[in-house]
């Protein structure tokens, strides 16, 4: 800052000024008016207004080099905003620019561009795809669109987007092999059990056509649907992903990605855990040779007979840690005499048995649990569908049409014949009394096979965290908005689930970070609003909310950007601190 003295015919005017450089050209600009010299004089008692101004500058220059000098920033209510000109600019991306970049990410471009030669700016591209999936799901032009709306401007065009998601189809897997050779540098991969699932995705089209098949869709839309293959770590972390035809047998995803990863990944001693839909003999036995070892769902309703009654029968129930045993009918009594506190105890106790079965060359630990707790949410769920089964019959039994295996309609009987054995002149519904009495024999129990013999309190706890698989599903279709999918060509449809797949593991670091403390919604929300208002030649303003989420954000990445205003020169550091 300088000082610059304006004069007149009559008088001399002081301003403080500075040079400042908005869009790379130099500009002056004026910080603060100091007064005629006629004014300060008789302000500063005779002092002279020159050499006072001069030291007054000089210590506003030392307190903007400590950063603790004061910002005054002029607005005129006659002066109109320049047309087209963004003054609102999102932030919350830098946490996620931190990730990425510690990921290596910018590094994989690098070698990508190099091995194709391709002119634009592969890593500027596909980390705007990342970011706005993550903050403003939507689609490629979207995107390009809403990447405007970081501090960081976008340096690509809308077409160079399509060109680059035909290069990152193609090294797909070198892309997957590299982010976790990256991420081990950055942080431990609990890699001693991997969890696999599948789900599909449908398109808003109506040919079947590469990928594109008609299938058995989890979603049950008249659509064509892509398979996606997942596999994730024990920390709940994205490992590995394919991308398979829709109208594929699910269990055949399995076998192809696992071997991926034990070549490309360099893998070899882990457990699979997976539900009973991917569980076929065949992937049992891959699984079962080597430093590998499967833990997998397994239906009491579909197993053999003698095995069956075995598993429902009420005796010879143990509690881990325990060898005596207990006979689970009596579980009800004993809860009819206890006091509260003992009720919530016999409520949340888990009892087991377990033996082992030997099939087709396959030697298998049957594990069979049974829970009170579990029992009654089961009840719980049908008892509501029952409600409903009720209600659809006293409004309009006419349109109950066939139903899918969870559906409460399944609870509806149809039948042409009378209680006295005669035929009716039209159907007659009523609830199924029998399915629902066949139903609760099974109410409370949960099957687990695996090859493993360790404890079973072990093996149920590795089992239970099926759930994290399922959630990252739900991240990607709900929250990032992976469906439906537009793009009509597989190549462009791979590079779609990459950059999901990218996005699902940033995210997942990002909230490992926060150790787990907020939700999915809370923590995209809250990014999402991290918008700063810029101040041309000083900085940015935040105008978002602090919150516990903001502040330990900070915290964790060792930044912050909640102060009153944010200097240029600051958030300069903060633009390189996250990519380094």
């Amino acid at each position: 800052m300088r000082l610059k003295v304006s004069r007149s015919k009559n008088s001399a005017s002081l301003y403080v000024t500075k040079t400042v450089y908005i869009n790379k050209k130099e500009h002056t600009i004026t910080v603060e008016k100091l007064g005629t010299e006629k004014e300060l004089r008789e302000k500063l008692n005779g002092q002279d207004p020159i050499e006072w101004a001069k030291k007054y500058i000089a210590e506003l220059n030392r307190k903007e080099k400590e950063e603790n000098c004061e910002v005054l920033v002029k607005y005129s209510p006659s002066k109109l905003i320049n047309k087209g000109e963004q003054h609102s600019f999102n932030g919350g991306y830098l946490f996620l620019q931190k990730i990425y970049h510690e990921l290596g990410l910018h590094k994989i471009c690098k070698k990508i561009s190099q091995k194709y030669n391709f002119d634009f700016d592969l890593n500027s591209i596909l980390s705007r795809l990342i970011y706005g999936r993550i903050i403003f799901p939507s689609s490629k032009l979207a995107t390009y669109e809403l990447s405007r709306k970081f501090m960081e401007q976008p340096n690509f065009d809308l077409h160079q987007i399509y060109r680059a998601l035909e290069f990152l189809a193609k090294e797909t897997d070198f892309i997957q092999s590299s982010l976790y050779e990256n991420s081990l540098k950055i942080s431990k991969r609990n890699t001693s059990v991997l969890y696999f699932d599948c789900t599909d995705y449908f398109f808003e089209i109506e040919e079947a056509k590469g990928k594109k098949q008609y299938g058995a869709g989890k979603d049950h839309k008249p659509n064509p649907i892509i398979q996606m293959g997942l596999f994730m770590d024990g920390d709940g972390i994205p490992l590995a992903f394919n991308m398979n035809r829709g109208n594929m047998n699910e269990q055949l995803a399995l076998k192809p990605l696992e071997k991926k990863i034990l070549s490309d990944f360099e893998l070899s001693k882990f457990i699979v855990c997976t539900d009973a839909g991917l569980a076929s003999e065949d992937n049992r036995k891959f699984n079962d040779r080597d430093d590998r070892a499967f833990i997998t769902t397994q239906s009491i309703k579909k197993l053999k007979a003698h095995l069956k009654k075995w598993a429902l029968a009420t005796d010879g129930w143990k509690l881990p840690g325990s060898e005596k045993t207990y006979d689970i009918s009596k579980l009800d009594e004993m809860i009819d005499t206890a006091n509260a506190e003992d009720k919530a105890k016999i409520q949340a106790k888990v009892f087991y048995k377990e033996r082992w079965i030997k099939e087709n060359g396959l030697e298998q630990k049957l594990i069979v649990t049974y829970s009170l707790k579990y029992r009654d949410y089961q009840r719980k769920i049908r008892n509501s569908q029952i409600e409903r089964a009720q209600k659809a019959l006293n409004t309009n039994p006419g349109k109950i049409k066939s139903c899918r295996q969870n559906d409460y309609k399944r609870l509806i009987h149809k039948t042409n014949i009378t209680s006295d054995g005669e035929v009716a002149e039209k159907e007659i519904y009523s609830i199924d009394t029998a399915l629902i009495h066949k139903e609760e024999i099974f109410d409370g129990f949960y099957g687990v096979c695996t090859n493993l013999d360790d404890d079973v309190s072990k093996i149920i706890k590795v089992n239970h965290r099926r759930w994290e698989i399922e959630e990252c599903f739900r991240i990607m279709k709900s929250e990032f908005k992976a469906r439906p999918v537009y793009l009509s060509n597989d190549d462009r449809i791979e590079a779609h689930f990459i950059t999901c797949f990218i996005s699902l593991i940033i995210y997942r670091l990002l909230e490992k970070r926060l150790h787990e403390e907020f939700t999915c919604h809370e923590i995209i929300s809250e990014l999402r609003e991290m918008n700063f208002k810029e101040i041309k030649g000083e900085g940015y303003e935040p105008i978002y909310t602090r919150t516990d989420f903001t502040d330990a954000l900070h915290e964790a990445f060792g930044f912050r950007t909640d102060y009153q205003i944010i200097k240029t020169n600051q958030i300069k550091k903060i633009f390189k601190d996250t990519k380094k």
